[in-house]
This record gives structure tokens, sequence and C-alpha cells, in this order.
């Protein structure tokens, strides 16, 4: 027997009306929905610090050893490039060459192509996530491009401001961003430095510390975190596939990606505060992939996260009142600050062959695999080896 809400239920107590159970459901389902996406994102989060940590301990040694072979700028430039895409850190190859300029190991203008192969380097990350998607050909084809439109405009300024630095260099003495960040350094060398805890640090570093503590044998944890990375990535698509058909995705456009300055915006602060462009622009990648935002509104993020990416190492090198030291983070500020207003206004290019790169391996899958060995470390390899033996 119906009454309000409620229904006579076979032993006389009243139990909860269709319409009650209904909009319970739907609460159970949308929270479940939730702790989905927040699992998912923790996992990611978890794996990206595992499988970085794992690579630095495997090779911050050789990074070190790396940046002490620069003699020349090319080398630099592509020492740059490998060392970050062994340690999968931009930041970490940036502390180290930091370091070795404060100490007198390297000279400023050596120091600075690193900077510039670095940028290049940390794209490898988000190119490595857009693998998981790697069965679904519509999916892989729309993150690989998400991933190496980011890899592309860091080699389009690459190929413009190295050569710049080194051709000024040449006539004035004094590269183009040497003298921008001796001059930023002049004014503010001795003012002591700042530093930030990254809450991704916070929330994953006591369950890597954990795990480095049953076994430090960092092979084994690059697998694990390979494992928790796809899982973390099948949730997470699955998660964003389900707000799709939510109110969700129209607050992602409005207030998030709603125009390139805002999304230019979204990515410096969001990157500022995790600290890493790695992290950044890797997890926009699954939502490239399930098609939640477009190649045109990536491109711009992962712009402002060039950008904020600098400003942890810039505020934390002030403490070593080293003037090149702080010239050194000033020419990654200088660099970044300097390709983007160059290179935005002609953002269909990049855009355009990270779109036709994406229906590449999107037929020949295997191609991406090629694509991550010979850019990221067999070229750049190749190219210190020479300089090496030439030298």
């Amino acid at each position: 027997m119906k009454n309000g809400l409620f229904e006579r239920t076979t032993d006389g107590t009243k139990g909860l009306s269709r319409g009650e159970l209904s909009l319970r459901f739907r609460i159970l389902l949308k929270s479940t929905r939730l702790f989905s996406l927040l699992l998912a994102l923790y996992l990611f989060f978890l794996a990206i610090t595992m499988m970085g940590t794992s690579f630095k301990s495997m090779g911050s040694g050789t990074s070190e050893r790396l940046i002490s072979l620069v003699t020349n700028p090319l080398a630099g430039l592509f020492i740059g490039i490998l060392a970050t895409s062994i340690v999968q850190s931009s930041s970490c190859t940036t502390s180290i060459a930091v370091v070795a300029v404060a100490s007198g190991q390297i000279p400023l203008h050596l120091a600075i192509p690193i900077i510039i192969g670095a940028n290049i380097g940390t794209s490898v990350t988000a190119t490595l996530v857009s693998l998981a998607h790697v069965s679904r050909r519509r999916e892989f084809r729309r993150a690989f491009a998400g991933a190496t439109v980011h890899d592309l405009f860091n080699v389009m300024a690459a190929m413009v401001f190295f050569p710049l630095e080194v051709i000024t260099r040449s006539i004035f003495g004094v590269g183009y961003l040497e003298r921008i960040s001796l001059f930023l350094a002049g004014k503010s060398t001795g003012k002591g430095g700042v530093t930030f805890l990254s809450p991704i640090k916070v929330i994953t570093n006591p369950i890597v510390d954990w795990c480095f503590s049953i076994s430090d044998t960092s092979w084994i944890w690059i697998i694990v975190s390979l494992i928790l990375l796809f899982l973390a990535l099948k949730i997470l698509t699955s998660s964003i596939k389900s707000l799709m058909e939510t109110k969700v995705q129209k607050v992602v456009d409005k207030y998030f990606f709603r125009t390139a300055a805002i999304s230019f915006i979204f990515g410096l602060v969001i990157t500022a505060i995790i600290q890493s462009s790695s992290v950044t622009t890797s997890l926009a990648i699954p939502f490239v992939g399930s098609g939640m935002i477009t190649l045109e509104q990536i491109f711009p993020f992962t712009l402002g996260a060039n950008i904020g990416t600098t400003v942890t190492a810039l505020l934390s090198s002030l403490v070593t009142e080293s003037t090149d030291a702080v010239a050194l983070a000033f020419s990654h500020l200088a660099f970044n600050v300097s390709a983007v207003i160059l290179f935005y206004p002609f953002r269909k290019i990049p855009i355009s062959t990270a779109k036709r790169l994406g229906r590449i391996v999107m037929k020949r899958r295997h191609v991406a695999i090629i694509i991550i060995i010979v850019f990221f470390f067999l070229i750049p390899l190749t190219v210190v080896l020479l300089t090496q033996l030439f030298n």
C-alpha cells in the first residue's frame, strides 16, 4: 500500500518509494564515479612519482657524468635531451646543471644549451603515457597527437633559439638568452631563495619511500609503476567517458579551457603548484584521448606548463647567491617566454603536424615506439658520442 514517499511492506513497515530508491541509487552511482576518479588520479600520480624516482636512482649518476662531458653547445643540447629522457625530469637535469655552474664545473654559455635540451626531453613522459591508449586506435590517435604537440613546440623553439644563442655569442661575445638571464640575475642575486613543497610529493612520497625501503632495485619499481600507470589510465579514461555524459564537460570547457588565455594560465598555475610539467602535461593526455578536450585547447595549456615549471627552480636558485647559477634558471624562463611569443601565432604548424603523426601511429602503432626510441634516445646518444669522438 502506497503512502506518500513510502510503500507498505509485507511485514507492515514502511519502505522507501521507487523515487527515493532511484535518488539514492543516483547518489551512490555519482559517489562511486567520483571515488573511481580520485583513486585513478592518485594511482596516476603515484605511478609517475615512482617511475621518476626509479629512473632517477638509476640515471642520476649517469646524468651527472653526461653533463660533465659538455665541451661545446651542440653536445650540451643533446646531453640535455638524453639526460632528461633518462631521468624523466627536467627539474633534475636543471638542478644538476645549476650546481655544476655554481661550482664552476661548467660555464654558463655551455649550460644554457643543456636547459634547451631538457625542455625537449621532459616531454618524453607524456609521450610514454599516450601509449596506454594503444589498444584503442581512435583514442591513441588523439592521445599521441596531444603528447607530440608539446614535443614539436619544444623542438621548433630549440631550432630557432639554439642557433640564435650560438650565433649571437660568436658575434657579440654573449648569447641572446645569456644576456637576458645575466641582466635578470644581476637584479635578483642576493634576494634570498624560496622553496615550495609539492602537494603531489606529499601524498605519494610516503608510499614510494616505503616501497624502496622494501627493495631498492629500481627496475622492479619501474615495472610496478608501469602496471599502476596503465591501471590508473584505464580507470581514468573510463571515468572521463562517464563524466562526458554529465555537465562536467561543460564546466571543463567553460572554466578551464574556454579560451587560449585561460588554458595557458591554468597550465602555468597548476604546473607551478605541482612543480612538474611532466605530470601536468601527462595528466592532460587521457582527457585528450577521450575527446573531452581538443588539441587546440591543450596546446596553450602545455605552453603555460612550460613556463610554470621554471618557477620553483628559479626561486630555489636564488639561495645559491651565484650570479651564473641564477642566470641559468632565468635562461630557462627567458627561453620559454621567447618561444611562446614567437611561435604561438604559428600554432597551426605544430598542431597540424601532431595530427598527422596521430593518424600515422593509428594505422601503424609500432611507429610510436620507434619515434620515442629514435628521437629521445638514439639520436641524442649518437650526437653525444660523435661530439666526444671529434673532441
